[in-house]
């Protein structure tokens, strides 16, 4: 092996080293996250690409590995997550796993119990520059015996989507003598002459003046930054935890003006049950304070209230089977809207290719009229269209044209001209139907003029001088000869096209965003919505989230989609070639 082969040798093994262990970590995180399917995937990838790498029989297949990489990434990946997500109720109130469920459950609900320790406060804040920070120590004064206690800022256990805290925790450290030690830290109390706390030293260096108490009226000028950025960020969801491991929080009898002491809501206990016949042990929550076991059914836990009224108190992800594509049938208030949209969504795709197509048709046939002068003009001009970006040629024709009070439709012609009512284009059913067929054949013609250009100048001229010659007319020749050469090279398209329309989520949404809502719809289904763009909705839009049934909604898409790729490829002969 001479030495730069040697050089390349090592550098392909680095390279395989990076993706190996990049590989290692997916398939832990993977692993970690219970995505098994997704792990054997991922496994079966690395497997095969260093077997390909490795041996010198799988040289020609090396080529092949950024492709496969893809595939994984942009294909793989999203379909097994769709198929995936399509047999679970995953959407709004079902974010969460059963485990983190139960975490939820374990760490966030509360209660106060009938005799609370109460506890006044007081903010000390370290100043920068003389203006106050975030970096504070709160002192909490007993009421049952004046004992004191200091907490540091609670730290941040959990944050929402938004980065809002949602947990946050620090232990509550008795104050004796003026001092306390929060770890390795001494801190001192300074009192002034009428034994008030004024600041809090640290041996470290650090310096915290008192700031705010909700008991002292002389501090209220500093409300404003204590709700904003003391208490609105670090002790709305702070919990303190004293030497006794009791819970302390803001006390809402108090309107939060002191703290008291709280008892965990929800916690654990094994519970013996039996099934055929067996004594089976299982963990349950219960609820501390009614000592009721929650009740699980559907991906939820409900607790029971004093009348034995059931409540949903959390969700979570939990696989429902074909639930999803079963509610398409059987609930009414889905099945009427979804095929709806199921049948306007092949009107739209089967109407838009029919009369882009036929316009399209007819200006090629013009245009390649030998005798039609400046062709380079006409046809220019009827490109434009197509090289105008699409999403503003919709909004033009949205706001433009289409607008009810001042688009050019109603103003000048419907009303100026003809004196008619003006035409609820995008808020009625029926003239939102007919608004983005026209917003669509626009944007289509221009390609279906050039195709069709295209094919008719590759038709030989001898074809239309022999029927010339046996008397035939223009139609006959038209359909003798044009149309069906036309057809060979254009049908495949068209097959095409209707498959591009039948997703065509910009069309839909940028001109009337799939409205006008349908009534009596319990999901967010409108008139014009087809169902990629319905399928959006479902997943982002509305009053909540429905990924489940999203998912379920894509794999029709997918399957029928897939069904015109098919065509496609047989029309096109592609199986043909790839067969030779």
């Amino acid at each position: 092996m001479s030495g730069r082969r040697f050089v390349i040798f090592l550098f392909s093994l680095a390279i395989l080293a990076v993706f190996n262990a990049f590989s290692l970590w997916s398939i832990y995180l993977l692993y970690a996250d219970g995505n098994f399917g997704l792990m054997v995937t991922m496994v079966v990838l690395t497997l095969l690409i260093d077997i390909i790498a490795l041996n010198p029989k799988g040289y020609p297949y090396r080529y092949m590995i950024p492709a496969m990489i893809l595939l994984f990434i942009l294909t793989l990946y999203p379909m097994y997550y769709t198929f995936r997500t399509a047999f679970t109720n995953y959407g709004t109130g079902h974010l969460f796993t059963r485990q983190q469920s139960i975490q939820k459950l374990l760490s966030d609900y509360f209660y106060i119990p009938e005799s609370p320790e109460e506890f006044e406060f007081s903010i000390y804040i370290e100043l920068d520059n003389y203006n106050p920070t975030d970096r504070f120590i709160t002192l909490l004064t007993s009421r049952n015996n004046g004992s004191l206690f200091a907490a540091p800022r609670p730290q941040a256990i959990s944050r929402d989507a938004e980065g809002n805290i949602t947990h946050a925790t620090a232990k509550m450290f008795e104050v004796s003598g003026d001092s306390f030690s929060i770890g390795s830290v001494n801190y001192t109390l300074s009192r002034s002459p009428d034994d008030r706390i004024l600041t809090i030293r640290a041996d470290s260096g650090e310096r915290f003046i008192y700031f705010y108490s909700p008991q002292d009226s002389s501090t209220r000028p500093n409300a404003s930054f204590y709700f904003s950025e003391i208490r609105g960020i670090w002790l709305r969801n702070a919990e303190f935890t004293n030497s006794e491991g009791n819970q302390v929080r803001l006390f809402p009898n108090s309107l939060y003006t002191t703290f008291a002491t709280t008892e965990r809501k929800y916690a654990l206990r094994a519970e013996t049950t039996f099934s055929a016949g067996r004594a089976v042990q299982e963990t349950v929550v219960y609820n501390r304070q009614s000592g009721r076991t929650l009740l699980e059914e559907g991906g939820f836990f409900y607790d029971i209230d004093a009348n034995g009224n059931e409540f949903i108190v959390e969700g979570y992800i939990s696989d429902v089977g074909f639930w999803n594509f079963v509610r398409m049938f059987q609930d009414p208030k889905i099945r009427g809207p979804f095929f709806q949209v199921f049948g306007w969504t092949f009107t739209w795709a089967g109407l838009s290719v029919l009369f882009s197509f036929v316009i399209g048709l007819a200006l090629a046939i013009t245009l390649n009229d030998q005798r039609l002068k400046g062709k380079k003009i006409y046809r220019t001009l009827l490109i434009i269209p197509w090289a105008v970006p699409a999403f503003i040629s919709a909004l033009v024709w949205r706001n433009g044209f289409f607008n009810e009070t001042y688009g050019v439709l109603n103003r000048f012609i419907v009303q100026g001209l003809f004196g008619m009512e003006p035409i609820k284009w995008l808020n009625d059913a029926f003239w939102a139907k007919v608004s983005v067929l026209i917003v669509n054949t626009w944007l289509g013609f221009p390609y279906m003029m050039t195709v069709s250009l295209g094919a008719l100048q590759s038709i030989p001229e001898e074809f239309y001088e022999a029927s010339s010659i046996d008397g035939a007319t223009k139609f006959q020749r038209f359909r003798k000869i044009t149309f069906p050469l036309l057809m060979v090279t254009i049908a495949p398209l068209l097959v095409g096209s209707f498959a591009f329309n039948f997703n065509n989520f910009t069309g839909i949404y940028l001109v009337t965003q799939g409205g006008p809502a349908i009534v009596g719809a319990s999901t967010p289904a409108g008139a014009t919505d087809i169902l990629i763009s319905y399928t959006f909705k479902l997943a982002f839009e509305g009053r909540g989230q429905d990924f489940g049934f999203a998912s379920a909604i894509s794999i029709i898409i997918f399957i029928i989609v897939a069904g015109f790729s098919w065509i496609n490829f047989k029309l096109s002969g592609s199986f043909e070639e790839v067969s030779r």
